[in-house]
């Protein structure tokens, strides 16, 4: 990137994109990722010969900075005769051609930005290009010196978007026998030394228009410092593995942040459909906002292999998102994306951006699964955000937030009336009054919360967290055969979903199967590794149930590490399970905290209350004498 330029300066860009690349990619990925990467080599180096400085890549699109006019349409036109000639030598049907656009006026760089008049203005004039064509406004034609072998078809004013005034706009052509004008002696190459830099990156790019994006080819000769197994954390899953990190907003508006976290967090919920992928969960990998880590660091604490980071900048109605899927085990870029759009195709990014990670990910996908993947989304841009922002005021979870959260998915379900994850997400607002006593009638809260989960899974048989919904609602119910069935589909449509695996595992807790409650805890823990303190529960349950006490006792310590204040219900399990080994007096400051923090305690009480929600009660009498035996009052 040129240095910033924080005031505008009047230059001459030239603008060029591939014409129908989208047709070439679906012909021959591989081969036209090869003649697309050639192409833009050869025009680089006549972009040089002419001292024109690339500033950037948009998308399909290459953007070039001259100084003079001559320059510019003199490397445009010498590149378009070179460039007929070579694909004239091809023997097959896949040729990419070019178009360029060629304006006049004001370019600012910000914050490794390129915007201004003049850039729109070419990218508007390069739209009205032939396939091999060059076009160019009046005042460039105005700049040119009679004398060039030049013909100029006038095409008359154009109305281009986001101009006030017509532009007229001529379209340019070498006169018929003419040699291609030479660059001008006796000027010093003026390029700075970063534009040497940038034309040697686009020699490593490939620019693809499947979604309007800019593809790193060759970009695995970009280094990072490499992860190693063996300093993680957490061992290495036998699938593809990654974390998706937060995506930065780079918008001046802070309240864009919505936008850059709802696009991390679908990219997270479509890949989590993956059966083939493991996905740490949204919990675990948006710990790292707004922090400064590495690949490395970020692989070694969740214990996978593929990290994605990325950026959303929104200007107006615009919107640049840029992603990077790095390997860190080998230490390189895999694979990165730049997305200039408007804002309302941030779903066909959204979907884009997914679908590519699979598929660099060497993941197969029938056109079926495709579909199913991308199936759950909405294609309206007021109601996704509304959306967005709920989900961000429900995760909280306090009750006035809840209640904002549901006021803001109630106004997305008015925008689309049939989007199911909405209705699944209302639901929730209802559980939550539920499970935390917010309502004055839990059942009614549930009822509620029911119709919703009802009306996602009509819209929608694969909206995992509907089903996850029922299952909730069942399992608070006591209806735990229901809950079984509903679960087990959860898992079938949504397989990295943790919420959903800890869900079941306490529905297996409570209908007898503490060891299957175990493995699906540790399941979800594995893909939420900053797990909260009550998803650990079936675990020390578990442990606790079928005689594991030292197990039960470790579990529950690292919950209450996390929650220290609040985990009555952990330090109750460690006193049940001191006092199982024979060793209560180990469990007297959990003693103490309990009595010092409910002054009304009663085990015979707490153990009722447990026992209602276990099928087998038979644990119960044995479970209160060993809590009266470490000292707890009946």
């Amino acid at each position: 990137m040129a240095k910033d330029r924080l005031a505008g300066t009047l230059a001459v860009i030239l603008h060029a994109d591939i014409a129908d690349s989208t047709a070439l990619v679906q012909q021959d990925k591989q081969l036209a990722h090869e003649r697309i990467q050639d192409t833009f080599r050869r025009f680089s180096d006549t972009i040089e010969k002419y001292q024109g400085q690339v500033l950037e890549l948009r998308g399909d699109a290459l953007l070039v900075e001259f100084e003079h006019a001559y320059d510019a349409v003199s490397a445009a036109l010498s590149f378009q005769v070179d460039h007929a000639c070579y694909i004239d030598r091809l023997q097959d049907d896949l040729r990419p051609t070019v178009r360029v656009g060629i304006a006049m006026g004001e370019v600012i760089i910000a914050d490794s930005t390129v915007t201004g008049a003049g850039v729109v203005q070419a990218q508007r004039v390069e739209q009205l290009a032939d396939p091999g064509g060059v076009c160019v406004t009046a005042s460039i034609q105005e700049a040119l010196s009679k004398t060039m072998p030049l013909d100029l078809e006038n095409l008359g004013e154009k109305s281009l978007k986001g101009f006030d005034f017509p532009v007229r706009v001529f379209r340019v052509k070498l006169r018929l026998g003419a040699s291609i004008p030479p660059p001008e002696e006796g000027r010093p190459h003026d390029a700075p030394p970063k534009s040497r830099r940038l034309i040697v990156a686009v020699v490593t790019i490939v620019l693809v228009v499947t979604g309007g994006t800019a593809y790193w080819f060759k970009s695995r000769d970009l280094q990072v410092e490499s992860a190693s197994v063996e300093r993680m954390k957490l061992p290495l899953p036998e699938k593809p593995s990654i974390a998706v990190l937060a995506f930065d907003n780079l918008s001046k508006d802070p309240d864009a942040v919505h936008l850059s976290d709802g696009i991390a967090e679908n990219t997270i919920a479509v890949l989590s459909k993956v059966p083939e992928l493991f996905v740490i969960a949204r919990n675990s990998s948006f710990i790292y906002k707004d922090k400064a880590v590495s690949a490395r660091q970020v692989a070694e604490e969740l214990g996978v292999q593929y990290v994605l980071t990325g950026s959303l900048q929104r200007e107006n109605e615009r919107i640049r998102v840029t992603a990077e899927l790095i390997d860190a085990l080998r230490g390189n870029q895999l694979w990165a994306e730049t997305y200039d759009r408007k804002l309302e195709d941030i779903f066909a990014v959204q979907d884009d951006l997914a679908l590519n990670i699979v598929q660099a990910l060497q993941i197969k996908l029938t056109t079926g699964e495709g579909q199913f993947l991308l199936s759950s989304s909405t294609l309206s841009l007021a109601a996704w955000e509304a959306y967005t922002k709920g989900l961000s005021l429900w995760r909280r979870y306090n009750k006035e937030d809840n209640y904002r959260a549901r006021v803001l998915i109630e106004e997305a379900i008015e925008h689309d009336p049939n989007w199911a994850t909405a209705y699944s997400g209302l639901g929730w607002t209802h559980v939550m009054d539920a499970a935390y006593g917010w309502s004055e009638d839990q059942e009614q809260s549930l009822r509620i919360a029911e119709t919703f989960a009802r009306k996602a899974l009509a819209i929608d048989q694969t909206t995992g967290n509907a089903y996850g919904l029922l299952a909730r609602i069942h399992s608070t119910r006591g209806q735990y055969e229901e809950a079984l069935f509903v679960n087990e589909r959860a898992i079938e449509v949504d397989p990295n979903n943790p919420s959903v695996l800890v869900t079941l595992a306490f529905t297996k807790l409570f209908t007898g199967n503490p060891v299957e409650a175990i493995n699906l805890s540790k399941r979800a823990e594995r893909l939420q590794p900053i797990t909260p303190p009550a998803w650990l529960n079936p675990q020390t349950i578990g442990y606790y149930l079928t005689g594991r006490y030292e197990d039960a006792i470790s579990v529950a310590r690292r919950s209450l590490q996390r929650e220290p204040e609040q985990r009555i219900q952990a330090r109750l399990y460690v006193i049940a399970s001191y006092s199982a080994l024979g060793r209560s007096e180990s469990a007297r400051a959990d003693v103490d905290f309990v009595l010092e923090n409910d002054k009304n305690f009663s085990a015979r009480e707490w153990v009722e209350t447990v026992a209602r929600r276990h099928k087998d009660k038979s644990f119960k009498e044995t479970l209160l004498n060993r809590l009266l035996e470490a000292g707890l009052p009946e």
